[in-house]
């Protein structure tokens, strides 16, 4: 049995790219999580949270990359993040104008 996460503390932030933007438009929104936190954690953190119905959650885990060069490489920690799909009618404000 996983580890209870308080709601606020699964989610660190949202993520902000050019393609995260364009999900936007389509009702799905990327946010960065805690590494333990599973899909049902994170539904009910962004419900909380944003005061909005969450349809679908998708996770994923992004590898750190190597960086640096010679004998001081070293490699980025991993995270992980979730693609949080709201439902018919909802969104959230905190992403408008960006």
């Amino acid at each position: 049995m996983p580890k209870e996460l308080h709601p606020y503390a699964v989610l660190r932030g949202p993520i902000l790219t050019e393609k995260s933007t364009e999900l936007t438009e389509l009702g799905k929104y990327v946010f960065e999580v805690d590494p333990r936190a599973n899909k049902i954690q994170i539904k009910e953190a962004v419900e909380i949270a944003f005061n909005v119905a969450v349809k679908r959650v998708n996770v994923m885990i992004v590898k750190g990359r190597e960086q640096g060069y010679g004998r001081r490489r070293r490699t980025a920690p991993a995270r992980k993040k979730a693609v949080v799909t709201l439902a018919e009618g909802y969104d959230i404000k905190l992403f408008e104008g960006v």
